[in-house]
């Protein structure tokens, strides 16, 4: 899969069932290549001078599934 076709998946938090919003960026380890996590970039609310979000990291170990369409995530509470 290219980052192009990555970028443009809504991310979904499997526990509250709201979006997180779309991948932005990865981090990934320069020796080998695996990828470490998904960034999302935090959203600005009103405007970005009076208060803006910080970018959501999601570990790989956190992705549940892939999908055509989203990426579905588990963060918060499991049980």
């Amino acid at each position: 899969m290219l980052f192009s076709e990555l970028k443009c998946k809504d991310v979904i938090n499997i526990h509250t069932c709201k979006s997180l919003g779309k991948v932005t960026d990865l981090e990934f380890e320069d020796c080998n290549g695996h990828i470490h996590a998904l960034i999302i970039c935090g959203r600005n609310k009103f405007n970005a001078l009076f208060y803006n979000e910080p970018d959501i990291i999601i570990p790989y170990k956190d992705i549940i599934k892939i999908g055509p369409d989203i990426i579905l995530v588990e963060i918060g509470k499991r049980c």
